[in-house]
């Protein structure tokens, strides 16, 4: 397990104190996919750097498998770090290096004997799927390989933790999801606990269990993730799924379909959980008489289930409108009018 306690990083600058981490609290459990995410200064880098000692907080604690990280001699450090491995956004390989030699290394560092080196090198080339790539150099490799060679290097010593430091953000989409998908098959495989950090909130819905949403050095909503992301509470979180759920091109085809649709009102239907899969909607059709035009929809899926919005439009509603809106939030569904001509 991994605990932050009220852990503070300030750093000193020209323009005075800069404080880049303040007062996190976090708990990570043993085997979560955890997700940090955040815009460009939010202090997420910083944040994951103080799990392995890259970084020293200037006040709380930082406890990691039971051990407070500051406290560490750097001989008891070094022997830590061989247990929370580092993947990175730009794969920091030794280009002079092959394949094989850049995963062996760490184990050459642990002084690990050389028979038990290559048995676990050629282990991880099979695991990360870079079988036939063993001598190949790293100007050789895409960018989805680098990235293999990257997590195969930071497993080598069988570490408990892996820390994502916008591991994905120089991918593609398509070598985005099939790294994501590797990280998800290693969790379940053996249990490893995985954080990561982004600035893309389809990396944290599509394999992390929880997340945490950090602005101005600060955690403003954590949780799991459908519950973080279906129910967004701070204006930072609405705005990453208001983005995800892409509702600049859903405001922009409203304002199209009101000029189709003068009358009668629009309602956007948020759904969340198992909710996504009933057949609710047309329930409430039937049991109100209900004239409705589905318009527009959309779902997104997370390791813990769904959410997602539709837009219809109801020509005319009645003096049972509240009863309906109060129903529907009974099943897990929200109503929010859009327009009301």
């Amino acid at each position: 397990m991994i605990t932050l306690h009220s852990v503070v990083k300030e750093f000193a600058t020209k323009k005075g104190t800069l404080t880049a981490v303040d007062h996190i609290d976090l708990q990570i459990n043993d085997g979560e996919i955890y997700g940090v995410i955040g815009f460009s200064g939010a202090g997420k880098s910083t944040l994951i750097r103080m799990f392995n000692g890259l970084e020293k907080p200037t006040a709380g604690d930082v406890i990691v498998g039971g051990d407070h990280i500051a406290e560490l001699s750097m001989k008891d450090l070094r022997k830590k770090r061989q247990k929370i491995g580092m993947i990175f956004q730009h794969f920091n390989l030794l280009w002079s290096r092959t394949v094989f030699d850049n995963i062996a290394f760490p184990l050459e560092i642990a002084g690990v004997p050389k028979v038990e080196r290559e048995q676990r090198v050629n282990e991880l080339i099979r695991m990360v799927g870079l079988t036939g790539r063993e001598k190949a150099f790293p100007s050789q490799l895409s960018g989805g390989q680098k990235q293999r060679v990257g997590i195969a290097r930071a497993l080598a010593n069988d570490p408990t933790v892996l820390l994502c430091d916008e591991a994905t953000s120089a991918l593609d989409p398509q070598t985005t999801d099939e790294i994501l998908e590797l990280l998800v098959d290693i969790n379940r495989k053996i249990g490893l606990t995985i954080i990561l950090i982004t600035h893309e909130m389809q990396v944290i819905r599509k394999i992390c269990h929880k997340v945490a949403v950090m602005e101005n050095g600060r955690v403003v909503e954590e949780g799991a993730v459908l519950s973080v992301f279906g129910n967004p509470q701070s204006a930072v979180t609405r705005r990453f799924v208001k983005d995800d759920l892409k509702d600049v091109e859903v405001e922009a085809s409203i304002n199209e379909i009101f000029e189709s649709y003068p009358t009668g009102t629009i309602l956007r239907l948020k759904f969340i959980g198992s909710t996504t899969g009933q057949p609710i909607i047309s329930k409430m059709i039937r049991k109100y008489n209900l004239d409705m035009n589905v318009l527009e929809g959309h779902v997104n899926h997370t390791q813990n289930g769904s959410f997602g919005h539709l837009i219809v439009h109801v020509p005319e509603l009645d003096e049972r409108t509240d009863e309906m809106f109060k129903e529907l939030e009974h099943h897990g569904v929200k109503a929010e009018v859009e327009r009301h001509g």
